[in-house]
């Protein structure tokens, strides 16, 4: 029976290395439920807040899939919309930046979605995903995260899910938010979040399940465009992660073009921060001669990030104008 005096959070696993044990035949696998994971967070049990607990999937992040982030979201709409006042979601760190950014379109609700992990399994020395459980549901369980849509919460800061980016292999400070930085931060159990953001990233709310196929290529030295078009005609929409402000060799500037022509294709940069440059470089390859020839500038927006709104994108049937909208939205340009 729910207890009117504490806010309910729902918590959703799926799985990944902080729900890992050894396995017979060497190395780690997805083992622990969400009660083994709860069980393990010292001072969970005197914090003033119900659980609401489902297990969705055990996986590791790799392995994640569209459907199941589809299926998470709704999931989540449900809880929230049933009543709870937050929600938690525990997966592997893998694809935390990109499960946390598909959330952030897909659940339409104020109430703070934070999505949370652990470089460490349990059965290392230091194992931090104890520590980011108990944080993850001190945000979600409050009122200061509302609005922000999702949000990322690993080492007591908190991320917006649309700049949060896993960049090391095993630290666990892995995860940062480059050129922005994080939003906030939970210290002595206080949740603190003096950054607000200007707007909310769009919300998808009624997005078709059907097969949307989205390529993300990472441009080169030496690159001449032979494995661009290659790619080209097996996909629904391109994201090319170009060089520096938005750059690409001359040798592969008539292929963009003509994939442009025929299906959305999205300009980011593979640089880790900063924006695509509109009108500062003029040469053949350059920003300023790509977006003239219809490519779509990703702004602040990470390869990864874009390929999963140009994904929603194409799925819910926009056309190039509203794409180009979306992408100035989201991307913090307009």
């Amino acid at each position: 029976m729910a207890d009117p005096g504490k806010p309910r959070v729902g918590v959703f696993t799926l799985g990944g290395t902080i729900a890992m044990t050894a396995a017979p035949g060497g190395g780690v696998v997805p083992a622990l439920p969400a009660s083994g994971l709860l069980a393990a967070v010292p001072g969970l049990a005197g914090e003033a807040v119900e659980l609401m607990v489902r297990d969705v999937a055990n996986k590791p992040g790799a392995s994640l899939s569209f459907g199941d982030v589809f299926g998470l979201a709704d999931v989540i709409s449900a809880a929230l919309g049933g009543g709870c006042a937050g929600a938690v979601v525990i997966q592997g760190t893998d694809t935390i930046e990109e499960t946390a950014y598909l959330l952030d379109l897909l659940v339409a609700s104020d109430a703070p979605v934070v999505v949370t992990g652990a470089m460490r399994n349990p059965s290392l020395a230091g194992a931090d995903g104890p520590a980011n459980i108990l944080a993850a549901i001190r945000v979600a369980a409050g009122d200061r995260a509302r609005g922000l849509g999702a949000l990322v919460v690993m080492n007591d800061q908190i991320h917006a899910a649309r700049w949060v980016q896993k960049t090391h292999t095993a630290s666990t400070a892995a995860f940062t938010s480059p050129g922005q930085g994080p939003v906030g931060q939970v210290i002595e159990g206080r949740v603190d979040i003096p950054v607000r953001l200007r707007q909310r990233s769009p919300v998808f709310s009624a997005v078709s399940r059907r097969d949307v196929r989205v390529g993300l290529v990472t441009i080169t030295l030496g690159d001449d465009g032979v494995l661009i078009d290659a790619i080209g005609g097996h996909v629904d929409g391109l994201v090319v992660a170009a060089l520096g402000a938005g750059h690409v060799p001359a040798d592969t500037v008539t292929t963009l073009a003509k994939l442009a022509a025929r299906m959305p294709v999205v300009l980011a940069s593979r640089t880790g921060a900063g924006p695509i440059h509109h009108q500062t470089y003029g040469f053949p390859g350059s920003e300023t001669d790509l977006l003239a020839r219809g490519l779509i500038s990703a702004g602040y927006l990470a390869p990864v990030k874009a390929r999963l709104l140009l994904h929603l994108l194409i799925a819910s049937g926009a056309g190039t104008t509203r794409i180009e909208e979306t992408f100035a939205t989201a991307s913090g340009v307009a």
